[in-house]
């Protein structure tokens, strides 16, 4: 597949129906974890334009930054601690419409006013979250949990 993005206008379902199989195209056959998260990334900010949007990954029982797109970010949490820490304890999305009224939220960026975490689950155990921020309240819901976590499900971990 050509590496150009087709940006889709729509409902949000509609936009999201479009841009998985140009996910699945841009990450079929390549094996490499980093390009392949880094092209998810850049992927998902062309279409949503989304304040940041990366991935951590598990490493040495904790969250390490891994490819994004968006501004400098932290670069290692805790498990249990802030949104994303807290979705990897627990091994579910976690949607926060209000990231100031998450307790023990980790500010990375001020600019950031709601989030969406999703775990990326492998053979039982979370590998990675895909953390994605907006700079606008109550941003996602239940359609983004439900096409991200389709998102992460394509993605080859090894």
């Amino acid at each position: 597949m050509a590496e150009d993005l087709i940006i889709h206008k729509g409902t949000k379902a509609e936009q999201y129906a479009s841009l998985i199989p140009q996910i699945a195209g841009l990450i079929e056959g390549e094996q490499d974890l980093v390009a392949n998260l880094a092209n998810v990334a850049a992927a998902l900010k062309g279409q949503f334009g989304w304040w940041w949007v990366g991935f951590y990954l598990v490493k040495n029982d904790e969250l390490v930054l891994g490819p994004f797109q968006g501004p400098v970010a932290c670069t290692r949490i805790q498990k249990g601690k802030g949104v994303c820490g807290t979705a990897w304890a627990q091994a579910q999305t976690t949607i926060v419409p209000d990231v100031d009224q998450f307790p023990g939220h980790i500010a990375c960026s001020s600019a950031s006013k709601s989030e969406i975490v999703v775990p990326v689950i492998r053979e039982g155990n979370v590998v990675a979250v895909l953390d994605v921020d907006s700079e606008h309240l109550n941003y996602f819901d239940t359609t983004d949990q439900k096409y991200l976590e389709q998102i992460v499900s394509l993605i080859p971990f090894s």
